[in-house]
């Protein structure tokens, strides 16, 4: 039988590593040559890993949630084909046995235990627990399958309070009091009010949590921050958006208010270039940056990540709305690849999407600026009405902020940029012109 050791292979530039997040293979499985094995997240995306083999899988060399170097085996495969599928078969008993000696009767084979089912002493008195082994349709930490493993609860059957659906720590614990399974008595958890000890979990930063570790640090070490915010009156702007909602959605296209905040941006930008730049620390040197790349921040399920629209001055508002949705989307599915999340001049954080009227964001190094927006509210405003008396009205406001390097740009520098792009917001006319 011929065999053959398959390695990770080269993730992306600079990437020495990924976190295993999924087999797509098992033991026992025929894999076709450039089959995807496996789903690796790096610190910049996750992706598909591919074999260059075709074979049978004769064995992992990685769980998941493992962390494994480019160059580090992934799998064997058996490449005459020829590999049994003892894994889809039988389970590997848990103990040997020594053969009986002659005449004397042989003892019962001992019961095999699901497939990497853990064995666990019922909460510290001395009762083994089997529980159903995890799926990987199940969206959770592997400390949290573990903790179920060890109380005796079947994660399978959960519906996770988390994001996406995802299986917390809390639910384990409120799920039930432990193994009941043959008669055995449960016992004491978090969930009943009863004293179970201090409860922690620890998971180790990895993937793009590491990443974003990383670059906040960086950002906030080498950049003395500086943030200004102000109050829109963006009436007119949710009337037009309201005017043109129905044609664009003819085209298949939904429109939200970050195009118009891009293109107000945009046109800002080119009358404070310097918010449009980055400064090179090993240099000593201003960059300014004659194209307009722009980032936004995108919540998905594995940690904050930022889609970039290249040459976003080149492209109309529908073009605008039509790529925001389709990064977005590949951002929550995490299928963004690493050119997607490269070479942003100034990153958009849209928080009022979740709710928020006001934050301090964080710059995405190296850049040197990062506009917020945040949500719309109606504000009553008292205003003279055609009979020259005063009346109550309602009009609908948003907060915005920009956040600057203090280094390159001054606090007076930010209130002008700020005051140019609010006058822009609140006359969509005004924005029109500056799209010419």
């Amino acid at each position: 039988m011929a065999t053959k050791d398959i390695q990770l292979p080269e993730l992306g530039e600079g990437v020495t590593e990924g976190e295993l997040v999924k087999w797509l293979v098992k033991p026992g499985d025929k894999i076709k040559a450039d089959q995807t094995i496996a789903e690796m997240m790096t610190d910049k995306a996750t992706v598909e890993v591919p074999t260059p083999s075709a074979g049978v899988v004769k064995e992992l060399k990685a769980k998941e949630g493992a962390v494994v170097e480019v160059g580090q085996v992934l799998i064997v495969i058996d490449t005459d084909g020829a590999a049994a599928n003892v894994a889809a078969t039988a389970p590997a008993p848990t103990a040997q046995a020594s053969a009986p000696a002659p005449g004397a009767k042989s003892a019962p084979a001992p019961q095999a235990q699901p497939a990497l089912a853990a064995k666990t002493n019922g909460g510290g008195r001395g009762l083994d627990v089997y529980p159903p082994p995890a799926e990987n349709r199940v969206l959770a930490t592997p400390a949290t399958r573990r903790l179920a493993r060890e109380m005796g609860v079947d994660i399978n059957q959960m519906l996770g309070s988390g994001i996406a659906g995802r299986v917390t720590r809390e639910d384990v614990s409120r799920s039930g009091a432990g193994a009941t399974q043959a008669g055995i008595p449960s016992f004491p958890t978090v969930a009943r009010g009863l004293p179970a000890g201090p409860i922690e979990e620890r998971v180790a930063i990895r993937g793009i949590r590491k990443k974003i570790a990383e670059n906040m640090q960086l950002s906030k070490h080498i950049i003395p921050h500086i943030t200004l915010g102000d109050e829109a009156n963006i009436t007119a702007l949710v009337n037009l958006r309201e005017e043109l909602k129905v044609q664009s959605e003819k085209t298949g296209v939904k429109i939200t208010y970050l195009p118009f905040v891009m293109k107000a941006l945009l046109a800002s930008l080119r009358e404070f270039p310097m918010l449009n730049a980055s400064i090179d620390d090993a240099a000593q040197e201003i960059v300014y940056k004659k194209y307009f790349n722009i980032g936004f921040a995108a919540d998905t399920p594995n940690g904050l990540v930022v889609p970039v629209i290249k040459n976003a001055d080149q492209k109309t508002i529908l073009q605008l709305g039509k790529e925001i949705v389709e990064l977005g989307r590949k951002a929550r599915d995490g299928k963004l690849s690493l050119d997607e999340m490269r070479g942003a001049t100034i990153t958009i954080t849209n928080i009022g999407s979740i709710g928020s009227t006001f934050a301090t964001p964080i710059i995405n190094h190296p850049e040197v600026a990062i506009l917020g927006m945040y949500r719309i509210q109606d504000k009553p405003v008292v205003k003279k009405g055609e009979n020259g008396k005063l009346e109550l009205d309602v009009m609908k406001v948003m907060n915005f902020t920009v956040t600057c390097d203090h280094r390159l740009i001054d606090g007076a520098v930010a209130a002008r940029f700020l005051a140019a792009f609010i006058g822009r917001i609140e006359n969509p006319g005004v924005l029109m012109l500056d799209m010419m």
